[in-house]
Formats: C-alpha cells, sequence, structure tokens
C-alpha cells in the first residue's frame, strides 16, 4: 500500500504528538512499530479501537505492527489516565484474555505476509526478571526526578501512588527497549495519555543502548456533548458479541452525532478522503447518511457480513410499521435489541386477569414517571402497545405477550420499551 503513514494519520484527525525524526525514519525503511494493549479483560472495547486503526493505517502504509499485550504490566496497573489503581489479575485470567485479544486483532491487522503483523506478550520476558536485576539494568537509567516529572505521576500524588504504580514507566520503558534489541523496533505509538510512559522508554534506549527511538500519540477520542465515548447506558461498547450485541453495537454507530460523524468515519474506517467528501454532501440532504456509512462499515469489519445485515433487519423490524414482522425476531433478538435501561420485568401472573395500560406504564414499569403522565400520553394518542395505538378501555392480557414473554411499548414516535413478563 506505502501510503505516508504521518499524512494518513494527519487527515484522518488523529495525530497528537510526534517525536522530530519520527516522520524521516517512516519516510526512509519499513519500520517496526508497536502499541500496548491492556488485557485486563477478555474483550477489546471500542475504546480501544483507535489504536487498533493506528497500527492497520500503519501496516499498510508498509511497516510493520506489533500488538503488545501487558501480561506482566496488567499485573502492576497503570497510573495514566487512571484515577484509581486497578485490581492485579492471576496468571490464569491474564493468559485467557491475551488469546481473547489476539482472535479480536486478526479481524483488523494481517498476521501474514511480509510486514505481517505480531503480538508479543510482555510477561514472556519479564517472568525471569528478578527485581534485583532490574533496579542494577533498568532502574539506574532513570533518574527520579525523570520520573516524578511525568504529567500521570504528578496527577496521582495528591490522591496517592503506589510504588508499584510509580514503576510502571520503568517497565513500560523496558518493553521498547526489548522490542528495540530483539525485533528492531524503532517506534511507539499510543494514546496522547501515554505520552510520559513512551518518552522513558526512547530515553532508555538512548542511555542503555546508545540507540535512537521514536515515539507518536494519537487524540483521545472526546464526544461534542462532552459524554464519554465508548460508553452506552449499559456501560461499556465491546467487540465481544457475547458482551455486546452486534445490534446494539450497530446502533451506536448509527446514532453518533452529527457533530461528531465526520470525525468517527474518518478515525474508524479506511474509507479514503473523496468518499467521505462526498458522503458529507449526501448527509447534507439525507441526514444520517454518514452515520449509516460508519456504521455498516465498522460493523461489518468486527462482527462480519451477516451479523451486519442481522443487525440492519432487526433495526428495520423495530423502527418499522408491523407487528407481524416483530414476530419474526427470536426471543434472543428481541432482547439484544433492547439495553437494559429499557427493559422492564414485570410478573408474568400480572397478565392472568386483565392489565389496566395506565398502572403497568406509570407504576409497574417506570416508562412513565406516574399513572396521570401515563394517562395523558394514552389520552393524547402518543402510546402504541405491540405497534398498535391504544386508548385508555384497551385492557391488556396474556395473549399480547409475544411468545408468552414480550410486550414491545412505544412512547412517542422513536422511544421503545420492552416489557418481559417473568
Amino acid at each position: 500500500m506505502n501510503k505516508n503513514f504521518i499524512e494518513e494519520l494527519r487527515w484522518r484527525g488523529m495525530l497528537h504528538d510526534i517525536m522530530p525524526g519520527t516522520e524521516e525514519q517512516l519516510s526512509k525503511e519499513s519500520t517496526s512499530g508497536y502499541i500496548g494493549f491492556d488485557p485486563t479483560a477478555d474483550s477489546l472495547h471500542i475504546g480501544h479501537l483507535t489504536q487498533i486503526m493506528t497500527l492497520l493505517n500503519f501496516q499498510r502504509a508498509g511497516h510493520k505492527p506489533y500488538a503488545l499485550v501487558g501480561g506482566a504490566t496488567g499485573m502492576v496497573g497503570d497510573p495514566s489516565g487512571k484515577s484509581a489503581e486497578r485490581n492485579l489479575l492471576s496468571e490464569d485470567v491474564l493468559t485467557h484474555n491475551v488469546s481473547c485479544v489476539k482472535k479480536q486483532l486478526e479481524k483488523f491487522l494481517d498476521f501474514t505476509g511480509a510486514n505481517a503483523a505480531e503480538m508479543v506478550n510482555n510477561y514472556d520476558w519479564f517472568k525471569e526478571f528478578r527485581f534485583l536485576d532490574f533496579i542494577r539494568d533498568v532502574g539506574k537509567h532513570i533518574t527520579v526526578n525523570y520520573m516524578m516529572s511525568k504529567d500521570s505521576v504528578q496527577k496521582r500524588l495528591e490522591t496517592g501512588l503506589s510504588f508499584t504504580e510509580f514503576t510502571y514507566q520503568l517497565v513500560q520503558g523496558y518493553d521498547f527497549y526489548w522490542l528495540y534489541k530483539n525485533k528492531n523496533c524503532k517506534l511507539q505509538m499510543g494514546g496522547s495519555d501515554q505520552w510520559g510512559n513512551i518518552v522513558t522508554g526512547t530515553e532508555l534506549i538512548r542511555r542503555k543502548a546508545d540507540g535512537e527511538a521514536f515515539a507518536l500519540t494519537t487524540k483521545l477520542i472526546t464526544k461534542a456533548d462532552g459524554t464519554k465515548f465508548g460508553k452506552s447506558e449499559g456501560g461499556n461498547v465491546w467487540l465481544d458479541p457475547k458482551k455486546t450485541s452486534p445490534y446494539k453495537f450497530y446502533q451506536y454507530w448509527l446514532n453518533v452525532s452529527d457533530e461528531d460523524a465526520p470525525k468517527f468515519i474518518r478515525i474508524f474506517t479506511l474509507k479514503g478522503k473523496q468518499e467521505i467528501e462526498t458522503l458529507e454532501q449526501e448527509t447534507a440532504a439525507r441526514p444520517g447518511t454518514l452515520q449509516k456509512a460508519l456504521a455498516e462499515d465498522i460493523t461489518a469489519r468486527v462482527h462480519g457480513e451477516d451479523q451486519l445485515k442481522r443487525a440492519q433487519d432487526t433495526t428495520s423490524i423495530l423502527f418499522g410499521a408491523s407487528f407481524e414482522d416483530f414476530k419474526k425476531l427470536s426471543g434472543e433478538e428481541i432482547e439484544d435489541a433492547f439495553d437494559q435501561s429499557i427493559t422492564y420485568k414485570v410478573p408474568k401472573e400480572l397478565f392472568s386477569n386483565q392489565v389496566d395500560p395506565v398502572s403497568l406504564l406509570g407504576e409497574k414499569t417506570a416508562i412513565y414517571t406516574s399513572k396521570g403522565e401515563a394517562r395523558k400520553a394514552i389520552q393524547g394518542n402518543g402510546v402504541s402497545i405491540n405497534k398498535e395505538k391504544i386508548n385508555l378501555e384497551r385492557k391488556l392480557v396474556a395473549e399480547d405477550l409475544l411468545y408468552g414473554k414480550y410486550m414491545l411499548a412505544q412512547k412517542g414516535k422513536k422511544n421503545y420499551f420492552l416489557i418481559v413478563a417473568e
């Protein structure tokens, strides 16, 4: 592909900091570079996608990407961007997490060919490294003053920073040194909150190996409304379909704001400049075009074309006109389509008699804040049950439950809720 990697990051709006000489190094030769991933869960989430896309663009520009999973550092914890110390994990859990993360990275990076991606685990070189050897061979090269000057350390001094976390930058610095010596890795990349740790690595390489290494960071993703990117009402948006269903994953991108969509489509897809600009023009005439292109691209990459199609079918059924279509969904698909925040569980015996909709919507569930509000909405023709407008005379019975369990409530045009009778 051999694109200019730095230029690619620049026009995509991803580049934050870059060490002098980095661009020259990358234009001079195919270079090995790495990014570290934290294996504290058995799935990556969309907060990791910026770094995954950075490695993907790096590989497409003809360079060799290394994904480092911190099997050792996962046992320690990194203070960067954290307000509290993280939980430390056992070896078994970390091993399981590492293998899950690799499977997800394989959907993005090419692990074959001339500049094949490689995955490395820093536990492999730290497990036999004795503490006394570490402080003699690594600790003596970096001063405490140098370590104390880092923002990640300064920010935590008031709340308390353990010695374990304080030494994290030495451990991460040694990762870079090890990869430099053993894999000829000359560049480390990461989010802008990692700059201090990355630069410690270049400093260690300079002092310990008399070598030259480089650093580059990307911007941290923010949303226009100030809420945290990568979070939904149900928590993280995961790449694992068991943790976040492909439908919910697709919906997350479909519901990106108009302000964020142009930024996100540049960062999270490989679409070219011209294609994106054309989509932006189309969006002016047909709102949502950009979001749809973004959602389709990233869902197909993470979950495959089949799951994308199912997510699209579920979307059109849920937001379509007919309850007959809704019945085409399986129970599992119905439950997948609704976050916990819009799912209400009620006792099944409630439906053994006729249920007053005002009581169901304004008392037994919190779809409306009160029975009075529910009554007013029904009188105003603003409530549908199973895609059918209801009035105050309509009573709800067991036959209204799909599969004897599910009821679809709709408030206004766009707000859907799932009532589950158990």
